[in-house]
């Protein structure tokens, strides 16, 4: 098994320095030359995405980071570099400019300019649009009258200005250091789009025309291979493969077997498969250590889960690293604070004993707290593979705190996301994030700030917590941005409002044909730089 362990402690160094017009090259510096293209076609396994338009898109990660540029890229080891952009810079961290290289087009040979990135935004933060992620544009000034609740929006955002073609400023709400890593790969709002695009969306979204490193070869249809081509005059990193097809599946286990058998060359571990991965495939198993986290979410509406015993005990009942060995292998991590470990500043270990293993002290904080009224019923996704972790954790509640529990899946993942938005759980439920950069404030904003971007994950919005995320997200200084952080952890873990569970890791399996597969600061492969082996 290769696992690749990231740390981000260069991060937030790196954007000290963009306040200061450091310009890095890295991943995405095409002057420095860099990898050979040495042809070839892959075989990629997707779930169907139905929306590919990088405004829309949910689960079109790696198509989009196929198809276009990212202003900025932050690679395996946590360095922040330039991709489209030739340099983001700020004074004060509210208003910044963005310089784009010169000479860049769309695969439509259309040139790419600062009004096609401004006309991108204001159409993903359109609110009669209504897209998936014009959320990731929210803190730009202006974005509140595109969204009104009454009247007509406006259809610009003030605190765009473009200055000339290459160059756009954009003025925050406040301060923000981290605004930087928000322009990279896996913050697709910010991606630009053609003039054309916005004749016929929905014809757009059936042959994307981006920035990036592929072209669309094939027209999407739902549940049909969709195939992208190296795109000839790309001015940034070569690709190292020709020719990427997406094959979308319903069930990732034929997924995983495809790619035993050799019809397929990469495919995320199912749950079911993780225990067994390192024995089918060996060193063709890659582990990459992600920005996502899970938590076990509670129902703060519910007043039996009031009482800050009661949330504690039941984090110390779980056994997290039985769990993670019987149920994903070992690929996981018991977490030890409310971000993942990757994000830069992480302060591991901050969540004490409240995260670790003591049925005795688990016990004896529940009968402190008066004990614990009716059934624990711990309700999740059906259909997701979960079906084993959250039946562990009944268990141990069970024997641990001598409760009755019980885990219950629901019919389908929109039955159970409905039933969270609406506030109508009972029990303690599935709540994760897996962040879009690795930063410690798309974390905290996700899971704490109202609106943040994982509704009712863990039902808990206080305003002192979002005063200090802000404060936090103001400081430029890496040093003081981390100490501003973990003070928002600290004040999170006095309410103590849900039990961190496990820093995740994304685990891919590789055919024979793959000798190196390559990822990015969020976990995802970087499949346009994949090495096939000699012949393949």
């Amino acid at each position: 098994m290769r696992t690749t362990r990231t740390r981000l402690a260069a991060g937030a160094l790196v954007l000290a320095l963009a306040l200061t017009a450091c310009s890095g090259g890295g991943d995405g510096d095409s002057a420095d030359g860099g990898a050979t293209g040495g042809g070839g076609a892959i075989r990629v396994a997707v779930t169907d995405p139905v929306q590919l338009i990088p405004g829309r898109q949910t689960i079109a990660f790696d198509f989009n980071m196929a198809v276009w540029a990212p202003l900025t890229w932050i690679s395996d080891d946590g360095e922040l570099s330039y991709v489209a952009a030739e340099s983001v810079e700020s004074e004060d961290g509210t208003t910044w400019t963005i310089t784009l290289r010169d000479g860049w087009t769309f695969h439509d040979g259309t040139p790419v300019t600062a009004q096609s990135y401004v006309d991108a935004w204001n159409a993903v933060a359109y609110g009669p649009n209504a897209w998936e992620n014009s959320g990731q544009l929210a803190n730009i000034v202006g974005y509140a009258d595109l969204n009104v609740a009454e009247g007509e929006p406006a259809t610009e955002m003030s605190g765009l200005q473009v200055v000339d073609d290459t160059t756009f400023t954009v003025t925050l709400t406040g301060p923000d250091g981290q605004f930087p890593m928000q322009l990279s790969q896996a913050q697709t709002a910010f991606y630009p789009m053609p003039e054309s695009a916005f004749d016929d969306f929905d014809a757009y979204n059936t042959h994307p025309v981006g920035n990036g490193p592929f072209e669309v070869a094939t027209d999407y249809a739902e549940n049909e291979e969709m195939t992208v081509t190296a795109y000839e005059d790309y001015p940034g990193l070569e690709p190292t493969v020709d020719e990427i097809t997406f094959v979308p599946y319903t069930d990732d286990t034929t997924a995983y077997t495809d790619v035993q058998a050799g019809n397929l060359d990469v495919a995320g571990v199912p749950v079911a498969r993780q225990t067994q991965a390192a024995a089918d495939f060996g060193d063709r198993l890659y582990s990459f250590e992600a920005a996502g986290i899970s938590y076990l979410g509670l129902p703060l509406w519910d007043e039996r889960y009031s009482d800050v015993r009661v949330r504690q005990a039941i984090s110390m009942a779980i056994d997290r690293e039985t769990i993670d060995e019987v149920i994903y292998g070992g690929l996981f991590t018991p977490a030890t604070a409310l971000t993942p470990a990757v994000e830069a500043g992480t302060p591991e270990g901050i969540c004490g004993e409240l995260c670790e293993y003591d049925p005795e002290a688990a016990k004896a904080l529940l009968d402190e707290a008066g004990g614990f009224d009716g059934t624990i019923e711990i309700y999740y996704p059906g259909g997701a593979g979960m079906d084993e972790l959250y039946t562990a954790i009944a268990n141990n509640l069970r024997q641990n705190l001598g409760v009755e529990a019980v885990a219950s899946p629901s019919t389908d993942w929109a039955e159970f996301a409905d039933n969270r938005m609406a506030g109508t759980i009972s029990g303690p439920f599935f709540s994760r994030w897996g962040a879009l950069y690795p930063s410690q404030q798309n974390t905290l904003r996700a899971f704490y700030v109202d609106g943040g971007g994982c509704p009712n994950c863990i039902p808990y919005y206080e305003p002192e917590v979002a005063s200090l995320i802000a404060a936090a997200d103001a400081e430029v200084d890496p040093d003081a941005a981390a100490e501003a952080y973990a003070a928002v952890q600290e004040r999170i873990l006095e309410d103590f409002p849900a039990p961190p569970l496990f820093f995740e890791t994304y685990s891919f399996v590789v055919s024979e044909r793959v000798a190196e597969l390559p990822t990015s600061a969020v976990g995802n492969p970087t499949y346009t730089q994949v090495v096939l082996t000699e012949g393949a």
